[in-house]
């Protein structure tokens, strides 16, 4: 697999302009935006009484290895007033490493490829659309493959984005 592929997920305040503003963020950071899926509105996943999200995902490029760019993924979290409380729980913003090229990493604090992949349909539609015949490095498996065994009901749907 050749990509680094961002995760970014919103439920709170201005949804669309939460996504533009990290967006704006990871830039400025040396993280070159090469792609970008479409936004996709899904209910909450894992605490259901909360607004809805959209997520979308993003290939980047960059000289910068996984663990620095978890270290700012976490400063535009925090720049942007997201409060870590429990699991699940509505956010401002939230950013996850997907990929990292086909690398495998397995620490407390930092888990490549992300474990909950092949779970979440919000994640699965927007990275087929990006990076369909990826290849997951642990499962062997395309990410359309992946898409198509998803037992996640979840709806996502694509977003006109100019609506917001």
């Amino acid at each position: 697999m050749n990509g680094i592929y961002l995760l970014l997920g919103t439920n709170l305040g201005n949804r669309e302009r939460n996504l533009q503003i990290a967006k704006e963020h990871l830039t400025a950071h040396q993280l070159v935006i090469k792609k970008e899926s479409k936004v996709y509105e899904t209910a909450a996943w894992g605490i259901e009484d909360q607004p809805n999200f959209l997520n979308q995902v993003i290939e980047v490029d960059t000289s910068k290895n996984p663990e620095r760019i978890l270290i700012i993924i976490q400063i535009i979290e925090e720049s942007m007033g997201r409060i870590r409380n429990e699991k699940w729980a509505q956010r401002l913003i939230d950013i996850d490493i997907l990929y990292y090229n086909d690398l495998i990493v397995d620490e407390p604090r930092l888990k490549i490829p992300h474990p909950e992949i092949p779970n979440r349909r919000f994640t699965l539609m927007p990275l087929v659309e990006i990076a369909a015949d990826q290849v997951h490095p642990v499962s062997g498996k395309t990410q359309s493959a992946l898409l198509n065994d998803c037992a996640d009901q979840l709806e996502a749907k694509a977003v006109n984005t100019d609506q917001y």
